[in-house]
C-alpha cells in the first residue's frame, strides 16, 4: 500500500494539483483500530468461512465428510486473524503458563492425594480446647509380638485405647488401655540430689521437658508453622537422633508426622500443612487399598524403610485420616512379606474437662 496518494495525471485542473500537493505535505489520517467486539466478529467470520470452504474450494461445492478429529485441521491451518493463531484441540506450544506440554513430569500420585487431603483438612471445623482442658483421643490398636523362643510375629486382636493430654502441658495426662492399668502421662519423675559429699539424699523431681514435635501439647501443635517447607524442616530438626526411630531423616519425619496426625487434635491449617509437608518427603507412594484396625477400608499413603512399610490410611470419600498400619515388605525373622506388625484406627477426638472423663459432646 502506498504511503501517499498518487499525483493526478498531466492536464488535470489546478484544484486537483493543489489537493495532491497538500496530501503529500499533510500526514495521513489515523486509521481507527477495531474494537474488541468487532475484532472477535471478524475472527468468527474467518472461522465460519474456513469451515464452509472445507478443503479450500468454493463454498457451494459439496463438502467432503471428514472424521471428527480432523475437522479442526483446516481451521488451524488458515485461521490467523489479527495476530491470533487458532490451534487444533489438544495441541499447543509448550511453556506458557496454564499449559502443560507432552512429556513434562507432573506431580506424583502421593503429592496429588496429599494435596487433596490438605484441602479437605483445611475445610474441617477447628478444635475447641481451652488451656485448662484435655485433648481426648480414642482409638483401636494392635501390635504384633514374638514369644521368647523367637518365631514369627503374631498380631493380637485390636484393643481400645484412650488418652487424655493436657492442652497446655501444665498437668499430667492419662493413658488407658483395655486389659492394663491406667498410666499417668507427663508426670515428672522422682530423683535424689546430694547437696555435698556425705549429705543425706534429698528427693526432688526432674523438670518437665519443653514441648516439641516428639512431646507435643495441643498449644504447641496449634502454633506449628503452616508453611510446608518450614514445618518439615522443624520436624527433621526435632527428630534428629530420636531414640528408636531408624530409617534416616525422611523416615523419622514421616513417622513423626503420622504420630501428630493420630495422637493430637491439630487446627485445620496445621493438619493441612502436615499433609503438604509429608508430600515433600521423597519415597512417599499411594496404595489403592488398606484396612485400619476397625476394619475400615481406604486409600493409603505409604513409605518404606528397612523392609517395613508405614501406611497412613484415609477415607477414600472424605480424605479423613483413619489410622496407621505397619507391614513387612520383605521376609525377615519376624515374618514373611505381608505380615502386619501394627495397626491402629482413630475413632474419636474431642475435649475433656479432666483425665478419665468422657469428652464433651
Amino acid at each position: 500500500m502506498n504511503a501517499f496518494p498518487p499525483r493526478p495525471p498531466r492536464g488535470a485542473d489546478a484544484d486537483a494539483l493543489l489537493r495532491a500537493e497538500l496530501a503529500e505535505l499533510l500526514p495521513p489520517p489515523p486509521v481507527p483500530e477495531l474494537t474488541p467486539e468487532r475484532s472477535l466478529d471478524l475472527r468468527h467470520a474467518v472461522l465460519r468461512s474456513a469451515l464452509a470452504a472445507g478443503d479450500g474450494g468454493p463454498a457451494v461445492r459439496p463438502r467432503r465428510r471428514f472424521p471428527v478429529g480432523l475437522l479442526a485441521v483446516p481451521v488451524a491451518a488458515c485461521a490467523v486473524v489479527a495476530g491470533v493463531v487458532v490451534v487444533a484441540p489438544g495441541e499447543g506450544p509448550a511453556g506458557p503458563p496454564g499449559r502443560v506440554s507432552a512429556g513434562q513430569p507432573g506431580p506424583s500420585d502421593a503429592v496429588r492425594f496429599l494435596s487433596g487431603a490438605a484441602l479437605a483438612a483445611a475445610a474441617a471445623p477447628a478444635p475447641e480446647v481451652r488451656p485448662g482442658e484435655y485433648v481426648y483421643v480414642k482409638s483401636l490398636v494392635a501390635y504384633a509380638g514374638r514369644d521368647a523362643a523367637g518365631g514369627p510375629a503374631v498380631l493380637p486382636p485390636a484393643r481400645a485405647r484412650e488418652v487424655w493430654l493436657s492442652a497446655d502441658g501444665s498437668r499430667p495426662g492419662l493413658l488407658r488401655e483395655a486389659g492394663a492399668a491406667d498410666t499417668p502421662l507427663g508426670s515428672p519423675g522422682p530423683v535424689y540430689e546430694l547437696d555435698g559429699p556425705g549429705a543425706e539424699p534429698r528427693k526432688s523431681t526432674l523438670g518437665a521437658e519443653p514441648p516439641s514435635v516428639t512431646r507435643p501439647t495441643h498449644a504447641y501443635v496449634a502454633a506449628l508453622p503452616t508453611e510446608p517447607e518450614a514445618l518439615l524442616r522443624l520436624v527433621r530438626e526435632q527428630t534428629r537422633g530420636a531414640e528408636g526411630s531408624g530409617g534416616g531423616a525422611d523416615q523419622r519425619a514421616f513417622t513423626a508426622i503420622g504420630t501428630l496426625l493420630a495422637e493430637t487434635w491439630a487446627p485445620p491449617e496445621v493438619t493441612a500443612a502436615l499433609y503438604r509437608a509429608a508430600a515433600l518427603i521423597t519415597g512417599v507412594t499411594v496404595l489403592p487399598s488398606a484396612t485400619d484396625a476397625a476394619g475400615r477400608e481406604g486409600v493409603a499413603v505409604a513409605r518404606t524403610a528397612h523392609g517395613e512399610q508405614t501406611q497412613w490410611i484415609f477415607d477414600r470419600t472424605t480424605s479423613a485420616f483413619l489410622g496407621e498400619r505397619t507391614v513387612l515388605v520383605e521376609s525377615t525373622p519376624a515374618g514373611r512379606a505381608g505380615t502386619v506388625l501394627g495397626v491402629s484406627a482413630v475413632l474419636v477426638k474431642g475435649a475433656a474437662s479432666a483425665p478419665g472423663e468422657p469428652p464433651k459432646a
